[in-house]
């Protein structure tokens, strides 16, 4: 058998096509670009776009293959309101729908396929597990909740489909919405909190999503779905503060009514002029606190990286980047896209 990775050369995907390749497996990575990595000297790379179907379904997938697929496009860049369906659905629903329905044509039955934590919506209970309420927010969200409504067909045709759930993925290569926090602590410009701050905000490391998907391989990928979030995330007041303190910087965090903030943007994105998308401001001052205990108990999988410690590491590589240099020290030494 091998390992055919879909969006294999991107955040996720070059990590876990890393990991299983140092491993001994043969690994195929499909994706629309290729990096400059060392293991595409073990790694076979095809370019493909997920978005052709016939393309999809001439993809090398033999009956024992293992495929994954961790083509998406995200929440960033911020896309204006009339525009965020034609932007997320080709790739995050058609994609799937393709990479589906070539497996079959294959004969292939085992598939590790990520969607996102927000296919939740607003905070119902927490921690939220895995049976929380489906709400999304956005087109993005929504995109992913249709893929898992998608793998539920599939299931009952005989399919083996683990779903992951990530929290907003951390690591080197990634700064998405981060740049912005980076660049106000840079300057020494306050830094404005939606609501008081007193709420956790948790990410999750790419390398612990690359060894989750590796670990649902491994126990025979199981019809489940599976949060991916860190453990004992601090209060968004406490992670900011850790930051500002350590890049010597003299911002200061200001807590802002959130409500108001929230109606402020939602006019901003009604005039399409976005800041954020809808799907990142209005639960930003929930707590969204993903319980991830179902993956410990069903895969043997627990996240090994602290929130303090992954965005302190995102803004030394944000710093280095910056500088033309290494992120020297940095908790996660690997080089950036």
């Amino acid at each position: 058998m091998k390992h055919v990775i879909f969006g294999g050369d991107g955040f996720v995907g070059r990590h876990l096509a890393q990991k299983l390749s140092g491993e001994g497996a043969e690994v195929v990575v499909l994706d629309i670009a290729k990096s400059d990595l060392p293991h595409y000297a073990e790694v076979a790379h095809i370019v493909l776009d997920v978005t052709d179907r016939q393309a999809v379904m001439n993809a090398p997938i033999a009956p024992d293959d293992m495929v994954y697929n961790l083509s998406a496009k995200m929440l960033s860049p911020i896309q204006v309101r009339a525009k965020r369906h034609d932007f997320f659905y080709p790739v995050n629903y058609d994609g799937t729908k393709h990479i589906m329905e070539a497996m079959d044509k294959a004969g292939a039955s085992r598939l590790v396929h990520f969607t996102t934590d927000m296919i939740y919506g607003h905070t119902v209970t927490t921690p939220m597990t895995e049976d929380h309420p489906v709400a999304p927010l956005g087109e993005y969200g929504q995109s992913k909740l249709d893929t898992e409504y998608l793998a539920a067909d599939w299931r009952k045709r005989g399919m083996r489909i683990s779903l992951f759930r990530p929290r907003l993925i951390i690591g080197p290569g990634r700064l998405g919405i981060l740049e912005k926090l980076f660049k106000l602590i840079d300057a020494n410009l306050p830094v404005p909190m939606i609501g008081s701050g007193k709420n956790p905000y948790q990410f999750i490391s790419v390398f612990d999503c690359a060894e989750a998907a590796r670990l649902a391989w491994k126990a025979g990928v199981p019809n489940e779905a599976y949060n991916l979030g860190s453990l004992n995330p601090p209060p968004v007041r406490k992670l900011l503060g850790d930051l500002v303190r350590h890049a010597g910087s003299k911002s200061i965090l200001i807590p802002t009514p959130g409500f108001a903030v929230k109606r402020t943007l939602d006019f901003l994105d009604w005039l399409n002029m976005p800041i954020m998308d809808p799907e990142q401001y209005l639960i930003a001052d929930e707590e969204c606190v993903l319980d991830v205990s179902k993956g410990k108990r069903d895969l043997g999988w627990v996240p090994q990286y602290r929130d303090e410690d992954m965005l302190i590491a995102a803004y030394s590589e944000y710093r280095a980047k910056k500088e033309g240099r290494s992120a020297a020290g940095s908790a996660f030494p690997h080089p950036a896209e």
